[in-house]
């Protein structure tokens, strides 16, 4: 498919946001939570960056077993506020010093205007994370482990998701970093972040997962002890917790880990696992004694979202599966490959689950690996038999079928011989660096003399979010005449080896289409709407309308069916609420109906973010679910702190601070701005009634 068309319309979607029908407020959006996980049973502090989070108020947790709430927001604050505050702090340290007023009440008040100082930066490295919240989470003993997604709600939306891992093991968290500062062209020392000395390295006890921020220019040192031909996972996780970062090269934090004995020689090495940008590698100690890993960026950038979680110890971790899926009613258990799986067992996806791509974990006492997509299909399944390397040898297969394979060694071709009719349309389709194999596939189907009729290197699959490299091949062809065709099956860079597994599909075309529904979040309040755009995957050559409709929506929500006409690859969907919707979290389902070769057919849309990668390329990358939640009737949160009104500034007072011919100093915009800072100021605890009155005194006198 042409990237073009989906690239503008991805454009216009990053303008849609969910909220009112006037749509005047943007949507809240994070960039990134540090820690991004925790242990099962703890409950911690976790901090976020992002922007339009003006009251927030909720933390919304995918699955169960894990809860947050919001302890604090610090929104981002200029250089007036600054000197607001730096005034007051004064004026509080100097009366504590005279032993004037509440002592206790003003301590806490400097300690606010510190901790408060201590976030702000005039010109923030990055604009879109500058504001702050804080938040308490709690995970169960008995949660799952594995991956959540975590959202902030506000009076006016819900945010995009980030990933949120609950682990197993015992965690080791350094300090949040505090906003970065941004870079000036030829002064990019002033914004280095200089660390203090006692957290350049820490010492840990595997098994572990550590959980940092990587600075720019920095190196994040960790010692720890192993014993002689102790086999420990390294494995970090960086890209997999913030798919994209905006107005990065290549678009995300690419993480480096490295090994050294007590003697500071490098004894390993890993910047990719395969094809994945994070990191992972298989250390097997030399010798009794210390080693300490360095996790750091590979062209040194950095700043609060370059965040990572490394896990270390001799735990279960899976490299490799074959087959890389089965059919479906008859699943059977699979082989895996990986590091400390001995007694391990791959827990698979029932037996009779439907069609679809499940993640699959190895259980080994209790512990639980990492996780690899394992593909469900329900077409006849067949196994490669070697030798097959070319036409005389080819393996004779009957359509429909899906061959599930290797790339056996380096430069190995496997062929498949196959019978058909003159006019008769054939699919050849490989799935393979989609289920984490590291096969860059090459697909050509040739006749029974050899002559070239379709060849395939890479094909675009808009659905999968997360690809950067779709190397994945795929065609589909008219047969001219009846007789003898062979698929031929390669790797570009001719690699091969165990992990080179493919499940290779050759039949008629199945016409289908999947739905992707941006944002993966809707916000609605009695009697408002919200907009959402359904993007359509077409398969297999379908090119039918497909009609657009709420499924059984709950109670008060409706919206118009809408028809995703077969030329286009997009359409908006709105939601809207009434009066007797209630208020709260709501399950809400798109769904997509089209007629395929005369038999009805219906899809679920899959929520998902429109994510931009190195200031150019966009993707969809999905959520774990639509998040749909119908607020309170007023679009404003409530103040924290209200001045009682016999205790404010009167007329009169503001009157007093300037003679009454005084001409006015400021326009009633700037006093109005000015009002706006100290109320804010006030209302979150940061300055006392006294300065507040005699500030909006001056203001009042200014006019």
């Amino acid at each position: 498919m042409n990237r073009v068309p989906w690239l503008t319309i991805l454009g216009l979607a990053a303008a849609l946001a969910t909220g009112s029908a006037a749509g005047a407020q943007p949507r809240p959006y994070i960039g990134y939570v540090y820690p991004a996980g925790g242990q099962q049973g703890a409950t911690f502090p976790v901090k976020l960056g992002g922007q339009g989070l003006d009251g927030v108020n909720r933390v919304l947790v995918t699955g169960k077993g894990v809860s947050a709430k919001v302890v604090e927001y610090l929104r981002k604050i200029g250089p007036q506020e600054v000197a607001l505050l730096r005034e007051q702090l004064t004026e509080l340290k100097r009366a504590v010093k005279q032993g004037k007023g509440d002592e206790l009440e003003a301590l806490g008040h400097i300690a606010r205007i510190e901790r408060r100082l201590s976030e702000y930066v005039n010109r923030p490295a990055c604009a879109s994370i500058a504001s702050l919240v804080f938040v308490e989470v709690a995970i169960a003993p008995d949660a799952d482990p594995g991956r959540r997604e975590l959202r902030l709600a506000t009076p006016r939306g819900v945010s995009n998701p980030l990933v949120f891992q609950v682990g197993q093991l015992p965690e080791v968290c350094r300090k949040p970093m505090t906003t970065c500062a941004l870079q000036v062209l030829g002064k990019e020392e002033l914004a280095v972040r200089k660390r203090p000395d006692d957290e350049i390295e820490q010492s840990i006890t595997p098994p572990c997962t550590v959980n940092g921020q990587v600075a720019s220019g920095e190196l994040n040192f960790y010692r720890f002890a192993a014993r002689k031909g102790q086999r420990l996972v390294i494995a970090a996780a960086a890209r997999q917790l913030i798919p994209y970062i905006a107005d990065a090269v290549p678009g995300w934090f690419q993480p480096v880990l490295a090994v050294y004995d007590s003697q500071g020689r490098e004894l390993a090495y890993n910047d990719d696992f395969r094809f994945h940008p994070d990191p992972a590698l298989l250390f097997e100690a030399p010798a009794d004694g210390e080693y300490v890993f360095r996790i750091s960026d590979a062209i040194y950038r950095g700043r609060e979202d370059f965040v990572y979680r490394v896990t270390i110890g001799q735990v279960p971790w899976i490299t490799s599966i074959f087959p890389l899926g089965g059919q479906a009613g008859a699943l059977k258990q699979v082989e895996m490959q990986g590091w400390n799986l001995q007694d391990a067992r791959l827990a698979m996806p029932p037996k009779d689950a439907p069609p679809g791509v499940y993640p699959v974990v190895a259980r080994k006492r209790g512990r639980v690996s990492n996780a690899v997509p394992l593909s469900v299909d329900d077409l006849p399944e067949a196994f490669e038999r070697e030798d097959n390397d070319d036409p005389a040898r080819a393996e004779r297969v009957t359509l429909p079928v899906i061959v599930n394979g290797r790339m056996d060694r380096g430069g190995d071709w496997d062929v498949f011989r196959f019978s058909g009719k003159a006019g008769d349309r054939v699919v050849a389709e490989v799935t393979a660096r989609r289920l984490d194999s590291p096969l860059d596939s090459i697909l050509k189907v040739t006749d029974a003399a050899g002559k070239l009729l379709a060849l395939n290197d890479d094909s675009e699959d808009i659905g999968c979010g997360l690809n950067t490299h779709h190397a994945d091949s795929y065609l589909m062809l008219r047969l001219p005449a009846d007789g003898t065709y062979c698929v031929h099956l390669g790797d570009t860079v001719r690699g091969g080896g165990e992990e080179y597994a493919y499940r290779l599909r050759i039949s008629p075309p199945r016409p289908d289409f999947a739905l992707r529904l941006v944002p993966s979040s809707v916000s609605l309040r009695g009697r408002s709407s919200a907009t959402v755009s359904v993007y359509a995957l077409r398969k297999d050559g379908f090119a039918g309308d497909i009609q657009l409709r709420l499924k059984n929506p709950p109670r008060g929500l409706s919206s118009s069916p809408v028809t995703l006409a077969r030329d286009q690859e997009a359409a908006k969907l709105v939601v809207r609420s009434g009066r007797p919707a209630a208020a709260g979290r709501l399950a809400l389902t798109v769904e997509g109906s089209a007629l395929v070769d005369g038999r009805p057919i219906a899809r679920v849309a899959v929520a998902a973010e429109d994510r931009m990668q190195a200031f150019l390329w966009r993707h969809l990358v999905p959520a774990e679910e639509l998040a749909a939640v119908v607020q309170g009737p007023f679009n404003q949160a409530v103040p924290k702190r209200v001045r009682p009104a016999s205790q404010t500034a009167t007329a009169p007072q503001a009157a007093s601070a300037r003679g009454a011919d005084d001409k006015p100093k400021f326009t009633k915009q700037q006093v109005a701005g000015r009002l706006r800072q100290i109320q804010l100021l006030y209302e979150e605890w940061l300055i006392t009634d006294e300065f507040n009155d005699r500030k909006v005194a001056e203001c009042e006198a200014a006019q």
